[in-house]
């Protein structure tokens, strides 16, 4: 029972978390509106029917029931795109506010999610107990039979290059295991005082897709950091996860990692496990992947894209270039498109997403049952011997 209510304590606390991210960005939106003088309707966590709504100070209110995002109704600024994303048609034609108005709204959302990333990594860097640290690409043990032993893969490698990028830590190197499809692909490493290049192919684990070669890293005091929490420097915090989100948009636009980058990529059930995973282990690795969170919702929300508040910029930089509107037919039909496109492929990776946990766990209950009998005495005496000896 116990463990029941704690579970359910972390997953409030996730859910939260994961709230505060959405609430910060549309407060952005919300805030730089009100004080430029412009007309909110509606301030919204989640999409959708509501849960609950009240209307204060000619502003309504609500929790809706798809908690994949949120928005502010701000008729001002994007009338037929805002009623496209209610699933409302027939906004009443207005006159439009100046296209500089529109940026600073539309730019507001993402600088909030910046503010709140910088906040996290100053907080994060002035605690002690929040844990540091990132191992480099240094090979400590190279398994039996796996792809990294069958490539010549050897302990004490530094590996220099994964495909033609350069990587310089362990998580570096990981991600761009991941990008190979399970591709032969070459790895340049630093062996004695020789630059030597191996034929690797990955394999993947049927579960949960991932990729691996079987290979283990020189362990150290960073051994027990979070991905997320290369250095107590809240400027390496921040960059390295822009880093990271910027290494993945590449790979989504060049042709050989297409395919691969859009099988890694996880949606709100991955990130729901990533924080629940961070909060359960850390609460400061919780809070460090919020701020990597934070900074990822900021890059892909300035994107270009119709819907998105880069695709807001878009038409207003438009105006502002060209001296003419976009016209509200036309930016309504394109915000839907791409509208119902999101929400495909939020499905596609939602679903995705369900059957790794789903095929994870189904494997790893039956497991830990088979790998758990009741203990003998002598296994009992040399519990403790033998837990040390793994650590």
């Amino acid at each position: 029972m116990m463990e029941i209510l704690v579970t359910a304590g972390y997953i409030v606390v996730c859910v939260l978390l994961f709230s505060l991210a959405i609430a910060i960005h549309e407060f952005g939106h919300f805030i730089v509106a009100l004080k430029l003088g412009l007309r909110v309707e509606r301030f919204s966590i989640g999409f959708g029917p509501a849960i609950w709504k009240k209307t204060y100070k000619g502003v309504e209110y609500r929790l809706s029931w798809i908690p994949l995002g949120g928005y502010v109704s701000i008729p001002d600024v994007d009338p037929e795109g805002t009623k496209a994303i209610e699933g409302e048609t027939g906004a009443k034609s207005q006159e439009k506010i100046p296209a500089w108005k529109e940026i600073l709204v539309a730019a507001a959302g993402p600088a909030m999610n910046l503010v709140l990333a910088v906040v996290l990594a100053v907080l994060l860097a002035l605690v002690p107990g929040a844990h540091f640290g990132e191992l480099p690409a240094v090979v400590g043990q190279v398994l039996d039979d796996g792809p990294a032993a069958q490539g010549g893969l050897q302990a004490g490698d530094r590996v220099l290059a994964v495909g033609g990028h350069p990587v310089a830590t362990w998580t570096e190197m990981v991600t761009e295991v991941q990008l190979t499809d399970g591709r032969a692909t070459p790895f340049r490493v630093a062996r004695a005082d020789e630059d030597v290049t191996l034929s690797i192919t990955p394999s993947q684990d049927e579960a949960s897709g991932v990729y691996y070669i079987l290979a283990l890293s020189e362990t150290d005091g960073a051994a027990r950091c979070a991905m997320w929490m290369p250095a107590r420097n809240p400027l390496k915090q921040l960059a390295f996860d822009a880093k990271q989100i910027f290494r993945v948009l590449k790979g989504l636009v060049t042709p050989r990692e297409m395919k691969a980058t859009g099988k890694a990529l996880g949606g709100p059930v991955l990130i729901a496990e990533q924080i629940y995973a961070s909060v359960r282990r850390d609460v400061w690795d919780g809070l460090g992947f919020l701020r990597f969170l934070n900074v990822n919702l900021a890059v892909l929300n300035l994107l270009p894209i119709p819907v998105l508040d880069g695709g807001l910029i878009l038409f207003a930089l438009i105006a502002l270039v060209f001296r003419r509107r976009v016209p509200e037919k036309c930016v309504a039909a394109v915000s839907t498109a791409f509208m119902y496109l999101l929400l495909g492929l939020m499905a596609i990776i939602i679903y995705r997403d369900v059957v790794r946990s789903w095929n994870r766990h189904a494997r790893e209950v039956p497991a830990a049952r088979e790998t758990a009998p009741a203990p003998s005495e002598s296994e009992t005496d040399h519990a403790t011997e033998n837990s040390d000896e793994n650590r």
